[in-house]
């Protein structure tokens, strides 16, 4: 079963969940909007779906939704604004803060250990990495400029 998510005005589908996946509710409904954010289909300062809205449409629990705006919030995707809703930020010019690049990049270097455990072989690990990463954000190239 899948939930999708349409929360602009203009009913575009922004993303799915997938209530089968081993991956949290709350996990994909943050890589669902950081996706959206990057791609640019969420513009800077736009404002996004109301947790009530998001929820409705995932068919999830609203408590999720907020949780993932809380992650979201804290990792410098959005920003909430009291009693207006919470809005994409803009771009912040290739500052990363690194502390929160220490998870993920402990995550990357488990899973590429356990492909080249696999393969045996850097290549193909490298080729598969490649293809992973250049099927992430359909229409990004690498250094963030947009085909």
């Amino acid at each position: 079963m899948k939930g999708s998510a349409d929360g602009n005005a203009g009913g575009k589908v922004m993303f799915e969940i997938d209530m089968k996946s081993r991956r949290s509710i709350y996990e994909q409904v943050v890589d669902g909007m950081k996706g959206r954010i990057l791609a640019g289909a969420i513009a800077p300062d736009e404002k996004l779906p109301s947790v009530r809205d998001l929820s409705k449409a995932l068919t999830v629990n609203p408590n999720t939704v907020q949780k993932a705006f809380h992650e979201l919030e804290r990792q410098g995707y959005v920003y909430t604004v009291a009693g207006v809703g919470t809005f994409a930020m803009a771009a912040s010019g290739g500052m990363i803060d690194e502390s929160l690049l220490a998870g993920p990049r402990l995550a990357l270097a488990d899973a590429l250990r356990e492909l080249y455990y696999l393969t045996r072989d850097v290549k193909a690990v490298r080729r598969i990495a490649k293809e992973e990463l250049d099927g992430l954000l359909p229409g990004v190239k690498r250094g963030g400029a947009a085909r």
